[in-house]
């Protein structure tokens, strides 16, 4: 009889994280923010010493959803800040990776956010018009990416992410720096976060 393929992964935590059937109790937050702190956005193809990390994009993600509404409750900016947390697991899959893999992506991205959401205090699937200014933030994030660092010019970057509202980037940049660094302040976010919600 053939033996089924391992679908768990040991977590630095000791946890045992079931990628087909993840369950709430086996997430941890220093999991989380230290497998993103290590997956490169853009398969690590950007400029600098450092490459840009899937932490480090949810902070400046939270961030701009923050601005886009401005009295979005503590819960949601959370949901802002761990909009991208599977990838702490099955890596960031670029989009034309996605759509070669087909709907099995989606599937076990969504069964990990549900349990993730649960174990911050979130509902499993986040209300549409939270999940809408999410996304908003995600590409406006991404076109600053695009430009700043990836090597896309502008107009491509608004060809493939929309034109971002630019009184939304005031002030920001892109940040690079060491992955224990962006692993300290996502920790620290979440945190900072979750107290507010308590």
């Amino acid at each position: 009889m053939a033996q089924q393929p391992r679908a768990w992964q040991r977590m630095l935590s000791g946890r045992r994280l079931d990628l087909l059937d993840p369950t709430p109790v086996d997430i941890e937050i220093d999991d989380i923010a230290h497998g993103l702190a290590f997956v490169a956005r853009w398969n690590g193809q950007t400029h600098g010493d450092f490459a840009y990390s899937v932490a480090e994009h949810s902070l400046l993600v939270e961030t701009i959803f923050s601005r886009i509404d401005p009295r979005a409750p503590a819960k949601w900016r959370l949901a802002a800040l761990l909009h991208d947390a599977p990838e702490y697991v099955i890596g960031d899959m670029i989009s034309p990776v996605k759509a070669a893999v087909g709907p099995g992506y989606g599937a076990l991205d969504d069964r990990l956010s549900a349990a993730i959401h649960i174990r911050f205090g979130l509902p499993a699937a986040i209300p549409a018009a939270v999940k809408k200014q999410i996304k908003k933030a995600d590409k406006i994030s991404a076109w600053m990416e695009a430009t700043q660092i990836a090597g896309f010019s502008e107009t491509e970057s608004s060809k493939f992410f929309g034109k971002p509202d630019l009184a939304l980037m005031q002030g920001l940049d892109i940040v690079l720096r060491a992955p224990v660094a962006t692993r300290t302040a996502f920790t620290a976010r979440h945190a900072e976060l979750l107290s507010q919600i308590s």
